[in-house]
Formats: C-alpha cells, sequence, structure tokens
C-alpha cells in the first residue's frame, strides 16, 4: 500500500527534464517542507479537536491563528516552515518543537564530519557547499558538546566481571593548555569478551604514566564491575605490571613481541637493522621458553658485541616477554600483539594528525570516542581461531572462566 502511494506521488509530479531533485533548490527539499508543514497542521487539529476548515454552530473557544515562518536546518539544507498556530497559544508542535532549529538528523551529519576529523569551519564549509545550509562555528561546537554527555555515561557504565585478555596501549596527542601545546597521552583498554567480541573499556587522558596513574586505572576498571583479567597485553609500560598486580594478582602480563622488535631496531644502524630482525624472529617464535632463551644466546653471540644494549633490553624484559610462549599457536596469534588496539590507534592517529593540536581536552575526547564508536560497529566477529583459543585458555586458566 505505502509502495502504491509512493509510486501515484511521483506519477502525479510533474517531473520535467532538468528538474533538480537535491541540493539547495532541490525537490526532495521541498517535499521535506511540504510534508513537515502536513504532520504539523495533523498535530493542531488533534490538539484542537476539530480538521481546518469546519465551521461550529457557535465560535470556536480555541481557534486556529494563522502560520508563524521558521527557519530550521535538515540533511538537505535549510527550510522556512509555516507552522500553524492557536489564539490561545497552548500548541505544542513534537514534530518540530518551540525553540528547535534543526530536524533529526541534521545533528548526526554533523557529528559524522566531526568524527571523520573535519574541524568546525570545515564543517561549515561543507555544509554550505553541499546544501546551501548556513551555520555558525559555535552551533557546529554545541553540536558536538552533546557528545560530552556520552562520553560521561560511557565511561561510567558497568563492565562484565572477567575478560580473557585485555589490550592497554596509549597515543600521544597535541593539546592548548593556555598559552601552550602540550603533548599528552590517551590511554586505551580494549578488552576481549568470552564471545572475542572487542570492546572499548575505557579511556583516560595524562601528561605522564607510571605506577599511580596505573593503579587508578585499574581500580577503576575493578569498581566497574571487573573481577578478573587472564592476559593483560601492553607496550612496555611503566608501572604497569606492578599497578595490576597489585588488583588482580593472578593475572599474566604479555608484552607486545611486535613493540619489542620495533625498540630493538630503533638501536640499530640502517644497514643491519634487516638482518638482524630476521636473528631475532627465532626467539619470538621458539616452541618453548627453553627454546627461546636458546635463541636469544645464539642473537647475542653474533651481534651483542655490536649492540649490546639489544640484548639486554630482552632479558630485562623477559619474564614479560615469553608468557605467550606457554600457549599453543591459535592463542600465540591472538597474544603476539597489541595489533587489535594497534590498528585502532593508526585510524585515530590520521584524524589527530589532520587536527594539528586540539584546544581542549573535551575536544579530543569528543574525537576519539567518536572513533570509538564506529570502531564497535565494525567489530562483530571474534579473532579467527576463537573458540579453539577460549578452550585453551579455559584448560590453561582452570576454573577462572565462566563457561
Amino acid at each position: 500500500m505505502e509502495t502504491e502511494a509512493i509510486d501515484k506521488f511521483i506519477t502525479d509530479l510533474d517531473l520535467k527534464k532538468g528538474t533538480e531533485l537535491f541540493g539547495s533548490n532541490g525537490l526532495v527539499k521541498l517535499i521535506t517542507k511540504r510534508l513537515v508543514e502536513r504532520v504539523l497542521e495533523a498535530e493542531l487539529e488533534e490538539h484542537l479537536g476539530y480538521p481546518k476548515g469546519e465551521r461550529g454552530e457557535e465560535p470556536r473557544a480555541n481557534p486556529r491563528n494563522g502560520t508563524s515562518p521558521k527557519r530550521v536546518k535538515t540533511d538537505d539544507g535549510e527550510i522556512e516552515l509555516q507552522v500553524p498556530r492557536d489564539r490561545n497559544g497552548t500548541f505544542e508542535p513534537q514534530l518540530v518543537k518551540k525553540r528547535q532549529t534543526r530536524l533529526d538528523g541534521f545533528d548526526d551529519k554533523v557529528l559524522s564530519l566531526y568524527g571523520r576529523g573535519m574541524s568546525t569551519r570545515e564543517i561549515q564549509g561543507h555544509l554550505a557547499e553541499l546544501y546551501g545550509t548556513e551555520v555558525s562555528p559555535d552551533l557546529i561546537s554545541r553540536v558536538t558538546d552533546v557528545v560530552l554527555e556520552d562520553i560521561q555515561t560511557w565511561r561510567k557504565r558497568p563492565l562484565a566481571a572477567v575478560w580473557p585478555i585485555v589490550y592497554l596501549d596509549a597515543l600521544v596527542v597535541r593539546i592548548r593548555d593556555g598559552g601552550t601545546v602540550r603533548r599528552k597521552s590517551v590511554y586505551l583498554a580494549i578488552g576481549v569478551g568470552l564471545e572475542g567480541r572487542k570492546e572499548v573499556l575505557g579511556m583516560w587522558l595524562e601528561e605522564t604514566e607510571g605506577a599511580r596513574f596505573w593503579l587508578k586505572v585499574i581500580t577503576e576498571l575493578k569498581n566497574r564491575g571487573v573481577e578478573d583479567i587472564l592476559i593483560a597485553c601492553v607496550d612496555g609500560l611503566k608501572g604497569f605490571p606492578e599497578a595490576l598486580e597489585s588488583v588482580f594478582p593472578m593475572t599474566t602480563v604479555q608484552t607486545c613481541i611486535v613493540h619489542m622488535i620495533r625498540n630493538s631496531t630503533r638501536l640499530i644502524s640502517w644497514k643491519d637493522r634487516k638482518q638482524v630482525a630476521r636473528d631475532l624472529k627465532p626467539i619470538y617464535t621458539a616452541v618453548d621458553r627453553d627454546a627461546a632463551e636458546s635463541a636469544l644466546a645464539d642473537f647475542d653471540k653474533a651481534w651483542g658485541k655490536q649492540y649490546p644494549a639489544v640484548t639486554q633490553s630482552w632479558r630485562s624484559s623477559w619474564e614479560r616477554v615469553v608468557p605467550f610462549l606457554d600457549f599453543p599457536p591459535d592463542l600465540r596469534r591472538i597474544l603476539y600483539t597489541t595489533n587489535a588496539i594497534e590498528s585502532f590507534n593508526a585510524r585515530v592517529r590520521k584524524l589527530v594528525n589532520g587536527k594539528g593540536h586540539f584546544p581542549t581536552d573535551d575536544a579530543a575526547f569528543k574525537l576519539i570516542y567518536l572513533a570509538v564508536v564506529a570502531a564497535e560497529k565494525r567489530w562483530t566477529r571474534p579473532p579467527k581461531g576463537w573458540s579453539r583459543a577460549l578452550n585453551q585458555l579455559a584448560i590453561h586458566f582452570e576454573g577462572r572462566l565462566p563457561l
């Protein structure tokens, strides 16, 4: 029935060649205007209790009182509506409420553009160019500020009791603080739940990290309902293992192998980097801890005199490097790296780099939160081999998974 009505409506339209459908003067915009005005008229009719044009034997107690113009912003540009009125002023429209200046959907479009890294000035120009809508930077800021309420709710939401794996990492942003632009770190925790689905558990902004900061982070996760973390994968974050073990003493801390390799090659001259990387591979692909230690000894014999700092960095972090070797290949691939969070950080860095710097901490939080929302919509499938990995975790951490 709805399809037939739409077909008839299109047939009745006198669409001449060259008729503009979209844009600031398009037919879609005109249809939106007429449709909204028709709904407003229906709302007034329900409020008054009689249809337009009906005459009663006695004067109506609250008759219609013409219309008043109202400009609202829509996804297709700005339109001017004729809003019907009643004499007593008791009519309260619901589709376009009093003092409402934007139809549903407009704010979502602004947030989508902001979430893609566009500045308020860029969004202003984009809307003006495509839709003929003049929007002030202040309005765009007010629209995006609505996200701050969502962020507060999101950061306080309760979490599941048990997380098989939690990845923690940080990305650096530049934020204006007074008259100076400072470098601050945004720390993110991404958990892998029992079903294998990734979820950003929290987001924190700090200038420096350390045991006290990480204790605050871990305590917050616990207060929000987390009772156990089986494995925490980190990028050698200072003070994190100690803080984690003070709150979750049974958690295994795994240093990201990719970060270990990356940090090692920074100490190597350019001409030797490829060979050093190849010679490091037997360490993290070893069948067990003993084989890995033997491979490290071989590496030290080959490169120890020329690059002693590399061997020293692996030995000093050894107990945080080798835990993943206790697990079968399916699980090793998942624990091998913090790529689950690194890939997300890479997307955010593209947005951040386009900004130059943020005017406030809140501005940084808004953009990264919108990136979180977009990422979680894509995180619908578990990692490859997750069911086997979960069974292996259940065996290794006997009694700790609610299966």
